[in-house]
């Protein structure tokens, strides 16, 4: 092997031979997102690459944007390389970028977990020579207990407060992990009442229902207030939303987050809450080491989160590892509204263009294809600027 397919550059991870950048944090011609969290997915990029899951979610988080999409599986010559997407789990259009290039094949992760979720594609392993893994929760302590366990307590939760006359306030990032608590409790048949939304998360909640997710019922806080009965609602908000005005109109009300943070001790009693649920979008420790062996690769790159304890466990087994920092958040970062925990993580850089169109620089540029098919068109505001809404 001589030069590495993907290098560090101050905008983000390069592929040389294909021309492009992966997840890049500053403005380029030609983006592959893995993925549509804010921490990954900029606005102000030329020409943007993604899976076709991911569509939706992408329209609605950076508005109107040349979005060219891939079928999984699926391959697209780019450059000298040759570029194919598989399924991360992490949420809804999660992406892995394999990358193959001359008979060497490397793997970009981007945030991913094993977990069951009804409300994305499950994660499958990719065969590589080197895999660039996320370590958001690269800790033995993070080991996340079955799902169905946690929306029992969710639900467990929410009923206690609905007999005592409470609301039920639940932080969750708005996009991944509010869909998927909607959908785990209706899978669970726990729904104990109806279910209210901040508009942040009523905002992606469209975006998944177009893209043929299926989620419960559930409304805004107006149309809560106007219902008949007046049951004690479960409230999805956005972490930003906690201590705001909005959360006022629930009354008396329980604070809880779900969080794979709400594993660590301390962590619930800093943010002052009742109930702390542990529940991520990330792989956990036995995840990302079963992840790892699973692509038989030979080399280890660890980015975004614990990378120095993966390094060293890989390096004892005889692994080739590394770490590389980037600019990614983790589970933290998600959200253009996350608060970064003591524990770990890195707090993700601001959008740079707050419109989604690319700078004059790049739109006088020459055009840059990625060859497949491209859907251009307008879309709501980005929801990145709802969920600053506190209405």
């Amino acid at each position: 092997m001589s030069r590495d397919l993907v290098v560090l550059r101050p905008e983000g991870l390069y592929c040389e031979a294909g021309g492009f950048f992966i997840d890049p944090w500053r403005p380029v011609d030609r983006a592959v997102v893995t993925h549509a969290h804010a921490d990954h997915a900029r606005t102000g990029h030329r020409r943007y690459l993604a899976a076709g899951e991911a569509r939706e979610v992408m329209h609605a988080r950076l508005g109107r944007i040349s979005l060219q999409t891939l079928q999984w599986g699926e391959s697209v010559k780019q450059g000298d390389v040759r570029i194919s997407l598989f399924p991360a789990g992490h949420i809804l259009g999660s992406a892995q970028v394999r990358i193959e290039h001359r008979g060497e094949v490397w793997v970009v992760s981007g945030d991913y977990k094993l977990e069951t979720d009804p409300t994305c594609k499950a994660f499958e392993p990719v065969r590589c020579d080197t895999f660039i893994t996320e370590s958001t929760f690269g800790l033995p302590v993070y080991r996340w207990r079955p799902d169905a366990q946690t929306m029992a307590e969710i639900a467990n939760w929410w009923a206690d407060n609905a007999a005592n006359g409470r609301a039920s306030v639940l932080l969750c990032y708005a996009l991944g992990k509010a869909q998927r608590i909607q959908a785990g409790l209706a899978r669970a048949h726990a729904l104990a009442g109806p279910i209210v939304v901040h508009g942040a998360v009523a905002a992606v909640n469209a975006a998944y229902r177009e893209a043929g997710v299926n989620l419960p019922v559930a409304c805004g806080v107006t149309d809560w207030r106007r219902a008949a009965g007046g049951e004690a609602p479960l409230v999805l908000a956005p972490p930003s939303a906690a201590g705001s005005p909005w959360l006022s109109r629930f009354g008396e009300s329980s604070l809880a987050f779900a969080s794979g943070w709400m594993r660590v001790r301390g962590a619930r009693r800093r943010r002052a809450l009742d109930r702390g649920f542990v529940l991520s979008d990330h792989a956990d420790w036995p995840g990302l080491m079963q992840a790892i062996e699973a692509s038989g690769a030979q080399r280890v790159i660890v980015t975004h989160g614990f990378e120095a304890a993966i390094v060293r466990h890989l390096s004892e087994r005889g692994i080739a590892a590394h770490a590389l920092r980037t600019e990614f958040g983790g589970e933290a970062g998600a959200e253009s509204d996350g608060e970064v925990p003591s524990e770990g993580g890195l707090e993700a850089s601001p959008a740079l263009t707050l419109d989604g169109a690319a700078p004059a620089s790049l739109l006088a540029a020459s055009p840059a294809e990625f060859g497949a098919s491209e859907d251009r068109r307008a879309a709501t505001p980005p929801a990145q600027t709802a969920s600053r809404r506190t209405s």
